[in-house]
């Protein structure tokens, strides 16, 4: 099979999904923020006795917080994160009239769960995330341009190894458009929240992502000084159905452990996992059918007949 021939619709199908992605990332809320990015409030509790999280999960719904992240802290101890909570309600002479909220959730929690024997309660500043959001995005570029500045460097002996640094780097924006775009359109659809576990996700999957690619190249670039006089369209060809077996056996083993996480495990990490399911799924994709794909269509001339063509339309138009 001509992987290459076919350059154009895998083209075709990756700019369909990044549009949907885009045109969903433009309609407010280009995501769907959860508490690490909104702010709240956030509790630690130690019980008297081993409790589990569907327990206190099944508290904090009845008092309207669905919401809410449980992490377990070994088997007496629970860490809550929920939106803002109230205050007290004060009366003129300054007597509490309504409790705080979080007091209502510990004596709901100590009455339905079991006794509670410590307590701590903090605010959460949506400042923070705010930081981690523009750390994240410098990571990402700093790494995009020290992978574009490695791969010129690690396939130096062959032509054009600018190239392959480009083409990599096109992979990996290409991956974090459609995680981003998947999460957006989930948010709409599903009320998929965007937190801290999601950025774990995404730069983890990057990182994926450009092994991947790597690994393809590689064998590009192998094939290619074993035979200098054939075409890159062959080499390439010839180096992904070489490599087609390890990308799908390596991404298929994988997901089975992610989707098996996705479903058994806790509701707190499943935006990471989910990010890694997609990630995974789009990053061997990118690998076989993008990355590659541009290498030969830089080689071959594709973007110059494309352009030319955008350039020639207007004028026979009029």
């Amino acid at each position: 099979m001509d992987i290459i021939g076919k350059r154009l619709w895998f083209f075709l199908g990756s700019g369909a999904a990044i549009l949907a992605g885009i045109i969903s990332l433009l309609i407010p809320p280009a995501l769907r923020p959860g508490i690490d990015f909104t702010g709240g409030s956030a509790m630690t509790l130690t019980f008297s006795r081993a409790i589990s999280e569907s327990e206190v999960r099944s508290v904090l719904t009845g008092m309207g917080h669905p919401e809410a992240i449980i992490q377990v802290l070994g088997e007496d101890s629970v860490f809550i994160r929920t939106t803002a909570l109230r205050e007290a309600e004060l009366g003129p002479d300054d007597s509490v009239v309504t409790p705080a909220e979080h007091v209502q959730i510990e004596e709901a929690l100590g009455d339905n769960v079991a006794p509670i024997e410590a307590r701590e309660f903090t605010s959460v500043s949506p400042v923070v995330a705010r930081e981690t959001v523009r750390n994240a995005a410098i990571a990402v570029a700093i790494a995009a341009v020290a992978i574009l500045v490695y791969i010129t460097w690690a396939f130096r002996r062959v032509p054009n190894p600018f190239r392959y640094g480009v083409c990599a780097v096109v992979a990996l924006v290409h991956d974090l458009l459609v995680v981003l775009g998947a999460f957006s359109i989930l948010g709409k659809t599903m009320n998929m929240e965007v937190n801290s576990m999601f950025i774990v996700g995404v730069l983890t999957v990057l990182g994926y992502s450009v092994n991947d690619t790597i690994v393809v190249f590689d064998r590009i670039r192998e094939n290619i000084s074993q035979a200098i006089e054939r075409p890159l369209r062959e080499v390439v060809n010839e180096s992904l159905w070489q490599t087609l077996g390890r990308s799908l056996n390596t991404s298929l083993t994988t997901l089975v452990v992610l989707v098996a996480l996705y479903l058994l495990g806790g509701s707190t990490i499943r935006p990471l996992v989910l990010a890694f399911i997609i990630g995974i799924v789009t990053g061997t994709y990118s690998s076989i059918f993008v990355a590659s794909q541009l290498l030969v269509s830089w080689e071959i001339g594709d973007f110059g007949r494309v352009l030319r063509f955008l350039h020639l339309a207007p004028a026979r138009s009029s």
